[in-house]
């Protein structure tokens, strides 16, 4: 029987593959474009296509197609085979160079924001050569970039890919002023932990909200949902175990390191986290593995569930993103590491991050802002909207002693003066963790709690890493310039701990005091929805930090502005459409069927026995009568607000509208429908209940 050693990473042209199959010339200079960034030789890239089309040869596949993951959310793939005509009728396999670097999709059929015009159609494909091909079914997917005939981004990875350069840049600046000249490159590293539901199949498909939208737009809570902690790192159930196995050995043949699987604490919940890598092969890799884990569940018979609150009352489902810095020679920059000198370094790249944090805490939750992500956030389990971070007792000790020029009196109960020669050895994990946190230190990581688990992490590592760039830079000039290094190094971090430690908390995200001290007392923004955050997106200072760093121009910032916008009211008028659909064609006539029912027995019982009071029946009848009323009532409303977004003239007004008229007329008519659930028969009632969903998977 094969082990997971014997076939991890089969279906990857990685560099164990590429060590083998390439020249060590072409090698080594593959290797420099990887690794350092070096620009790539057309002749390296013919050298590298051969090989790679005949390994993918090798291993099945007829096609090749350029991978790329456009401002949709979700990848993107056009397929060409390798067959070129040959003699006497007859075809060779052939992939070129030129094949490998460019492609060129249609452009004009994907969301640009007003970038490209209808009958602007040419886009290209550039390959991403710091991210391993692969073989997906029949088909050799290359990673790869996606940008219009002007340039524009029109993806989410080349955006990524400038954040890492920028953030690349800053940093080794401030490394060489820590006298590290052998550093050549510094990578943002990110582990996704991704959360998700899984139903099964059949009662999945009853559910025209799932099966439309993603989530259930009605639904009673059941009577026991999580309130006993029973499901979180419990027994893991035979069927979803089945599951798990399966889906581990898809994603290890693909080179992914899924590493803990558990259950979460919703019933039917559960969570999946691989191990660290660089930030856009990490991303790539979540994207795959979403993709993965649904086709997975359907071989199961089940269904996999990536929307962030796909259950009204129970957690939803997160995507923790793990950052942390590390070198090309192994350094882990958020580690104290084990001298004082190397804590001032630490300390530094730490306050780079707080700072970050603080000045663009509007960019970090427009990264996560979707419809989805809004029911999710402030509830179960999720941080709040409001930006904020825990750095635990030690090192918000050791930056109050920075603040106030005092001496730290370490857990130890050691006395150590803070000069910057005899810093504290500051211990990983020396403090509990703060679930409640939107953006935690974790020991040697930083875990930004906020983004939901449908989407992408591309836009919160571009915004993150572009953040402390723009710190480290500010940095880098001041201290270049310094005559005493030591004495301005000291100055700088006790400065930033003055000017951004409101962005610093240690107590529960849940609490409603927190949102008066954060927004009050603290001038911490608080955006509540994603119409509400999506218009920072432009605000000068966020459109010139992004701009100086080449990540995005004001122009591509513009058009996901836009496109971002545009989803989230499309994604809640269909929501709305399918409750109104809902209600007329399934609710209301299973209501009055079941009143229909009552009013027979009643009629029924009376006549049998005389003078019966028959006040079950008399009191079903008359909640569920006013309940459709106010059911029929309401959905009408939702109707008009609807017609309303519909006729707005532009993006932002139809947000607004959304947010102020259609969602509060869907809160409502879920309210009476939830309420009518409870009272009908459920042989009665249209669609399986949350406890037949939750608990259907053994």
């Amino acid at each position: 029987m094969a082990t997971v050693t014997d076939y991890f990473g089969e279906l990857v042209f990685d560099d164990a593959v590429m060590r083998e199959s390439l020249s060590q010339e072409v090698y080594t200079s593959l290797r420099r474009t990887i690794d350092e960034g070096a620009e790539l030789d057309l002749s390296v890239a013919n050298a590298v296509a051969s090989a790679m089309k005949d390994w993918a040869i090798s291993k099945g596949a007829t096609h090749y197609t350029h991978w790329f993951q456009p401002l949709t959310g979700i990848t993107a793939e056009k397929h060409d085979s390798f067959i070129s005509p040959g003699k006497d009728g007859r075809v060779i396999m052939e992939f070129s160079g030129s094949e490998l670097i460019k492609g060129e999709p249609d452009a004009s059929s994907l969301p640009s924001g007003g970038l490209r015009a209808t009958f602007e159609a040419r886009g290209y494909t550039a390959w991403d050569p710091t991210s391993y091909a692969f073989i997906k079914g029949n088909t050799l997917c290359i990673p790869t970039a996606f940008c219009s005939y002007g340039g524009e981004a029109l993806d989410k990875k080349t955006p990524l890919l400038r954040s890492m350069d920028a953030l690349n840049r800053q940093a080794l600046r401030i490394l060489k002023l820590f006298g590290h000249d052998e550093v050549k490159r510094v990578w943002p590293n990110v582990g996704a932990e991704q959360e998700y539901f899984l139903l099964d199949r059949e009662m999945y498909r009853q559910r025209t909200d799932l099966v439309i939208s993603g989530r259930t737009l009605f639904g009673a809570r059941p009577p026991k949902g999580q309130e006993m902690d029973d499901h979180y790192f419990g027994a893991i159930k035979p069927r979803v175990a089945e599951y798990m196995e399966d889906l581990n050995r898809e994603l290890w043949r693909l080179g992914i390191m899924a590493k803990t699987e558990h259950n979460e604490t919703a019933p039917a919940q559960h969570e999946l986290a691989p191990i660290f890598t660089r930030a856009n092969v990490a991303i790539d890799h979540n994207q795959l593995t979403m993709e993965i884990m649904g086709t997975v569940a359907q071989r199961h018979g089940l269904v996999c569930l990536l929307h962030e609150k796909p259950f009204e009352g129970v957690n939803g489902s997160g995507k923790h993103n793990n950052w942390s810095l590390s070198t090309d020679t192994g350094m882990n920059l958020l580690s104290p590491g084990d001298t004082p000198y190397e804590n001032a370094q630490f300390l530094l790249f730490l306050c780079a991050v707080i700072k970050a944090v603080d000045d663009y805490q509007d960019l970090l939750r427009i990264s996560v802002a979707t419809a989805g992500n809004d029911h999710r956030l402030g509830a179960s389990e999720a941080p709040p909207a409001i930006v904020s971070m825990y750095l635990g007792e030690e090192l918000s000790g050791v930056l109050r002693a920075f603040e106030n020029d005092e001496p730290y009196l370490s857990t130890g109960s050691e006395t150590i003066k803070l000069g910057v020669d005899s810093l504290p050895d500051l211990p990983k994990d020396s403090t509990d963790r703060n679930r409640t946190s939107p953006f935690a230190f974790t020991g040697n990581k930083f875990e930004f709690r906020m983004p939901g688990s449908a989407g992408s992490l591309a836009s919160a590592n571009i915004m993150l890493n572009t953040a402390v760039a723009e710190s480290l830079r500010i940095y880098a000039d001041f201290l270049e310039k310094a005559e005493d290094f030591n004495e301005a190094l000291h100055g700088l971090i006790k400065h930033t701990v003055t000017e951004h430690g409101r962005i610093l908390f240690s107590g529960n995200g849940y609490d409603e005091s927190w949102v008066r001290e954060a927004t009050e007392q603290r001038g911490l923004s608080n955006y509540a929805t994603t119409a509400d955050c999506l218009p920072h997106l432009l605000d000068e200072k966020n459109v010139e930090m992004l701009s100086r760093h080449g990540v995005c121009s004001e122009r591509e910032l513009r058009s996901r502005c836009e496109i971002l916008l545009d989803n989230y009211s499309k994604t809640e008028i269909i929501e709305a459409n399918t409750m109104i659909r809902t209600v007329s064609r399934q609710i209301l006539p299973a209501i009055a069927e079941f009143e229909d029912r009552i009013s027979r027995t009643a009629a029924h019982k009376a006549v049998i026995v005389k003078d019966l009071d028959c006040s079950y029946e008399r009191d079903v009848i008359s909640k569920l009568s006013a309940l459709a009323d106010n059911i029929y009532r309401v959905s009408a409303e939702l109707e008009s607000a609807v017609e309303e977004e519909t006729a707005a003239d532009n993006t932002e007004h139809k947000a607004r509208i959304v947010r102020d008229r259609v969602l509060p007329k869907m809160k409502q008519l879920r309210e009476c429908c939830d309420s009518a659930e409870v009272l009908v028969g459920k042989e009665y009632w249209p669609f399986p209940t949350y406890e037949s969903l939750l608990y259907s998977v053994e």
